[in-house]
């Protein structure tokens, strides 16, 4: 049985050998990742707020000075520039847990967290000090899944931000219209605090909408409104850039590869604990 044991021992050994490699191939893949999307989400912002400012509310735009115009082109792209570099931080600013236990019988990729994502309607979207370079313990697939999820969150919450912020600088730049309701300038999927919304069709990452809203001077009355706003979505993005597409499905294939040693991990900890209770029935059991 001790043999036993041991052999087991020795396999959930080269289990963990195979995950640490194959989990630097996931930073590595993540870094570069996230380096391309940064560089696109800065070309899509652009190319919605040309589509908000031309064909959204050209008018309102029209009414801008040059000079007012120069200067909300440039705070976009400043606003995309603090993403870009947000997203190459954010691989480095995902806490968790590095002690190297093996305890779990299942990859539970955990509840996301936003760490370092402010609230704030300032152009800055996530925390201004840099976070110290943290990696998950490479060798445990639990780990390992939870790291992977909570920078997925942190890159979709990124986007969310980003959208509002460009949303309210568009609205106090006089190009949106001031009335429009928070739930839209949060880039939701529809307003449902303002009674309902129908989305409508039109170009990539711009959320155009068909609201209804109520009068507030006359409450059993409402009103129809389309309304449009920057909703800068990860699928989207992804679509329109072909190295940035070619990068999510290498993260694809490695994540296959991980959930397959991950699978093996959790067998070889069953039958460890198997053997040992076997063990100690036999140490403890006298006639």
């Amino acid at each position: 049985m001790a043999r036993a044991i041991e052999r087991i021992e020795r396999d959930i050994a080269a289990v963990k050998e195979a995950i640490r490699a194959i989990a630097t191939e996931l930073q590595s893949a993540y870094a570069s990742y996230l380096n391309t999307l940064g560089l696109a989400v800065r070309k899509q912002l652009i190319l919605a707020s040309y589509h908000l400012c031309t064909q959204g509310y050209p008018e309102n735009f029209l009414h801008l000075s040059l000079n007012q115009r120069q200067q909300l082109q440039q705070a976009i792209r400043k606003l995309g520039q603090v993403a870009s570099e947000q997203l190459l931080t954010c691989i480095k600013s995902e806490e968790v847990g590095v002690d190297g236990t093996d305890e779990g019988d299942g990859i539970d990729e955990g509840d996301g967290t936003d760490e370092g994502v402010t609230s704030s309607s300032s152009p800055v979207i996530l925390g201004t000090s840099t976070p110290e370079p943290l990696t998950p313990d490479t060798s445990n697939p639990i780990e390992l899944a939870k790291w992977q999820h909570n920078l997925e969150e942190v890159t979709q919450e990124i986007l969310k931000k980003l959208s509002h912020d460009a949303n309210l600088l568009l609205q106090k730049a006089g190009v949106l219209p001031k009335k429009l309701p928070e739930p839209i300038l949060s880039a939701a999927a529809a307003a449902a605090s303002e009674a309902s919304a129908e989305v409508m069709p039109g170009p990539p990452n711009l959320l155009n909408l068909v609201i209804e809203i109520e009068n507030e001077q006359q409450s059993e009355d409402s009103e129809l409104t389309q309304i449009m706003a920057i909703n800068l979505r990860l699928g989207e993005i992804e679509f329109a850039d072909v190295t940035l597409s070619s990068e999510r499905r290498q993260i694809r294939s490695i994540l296959v590869q991980i959930n397959k040693l991950g699978r093996e991990y959790q067998k070889k900890h069953r039958e460890r604990a198997i053997a040992e209770a076997e063990a100690a029935w036999r140490a403890s059991w006298f006639e």
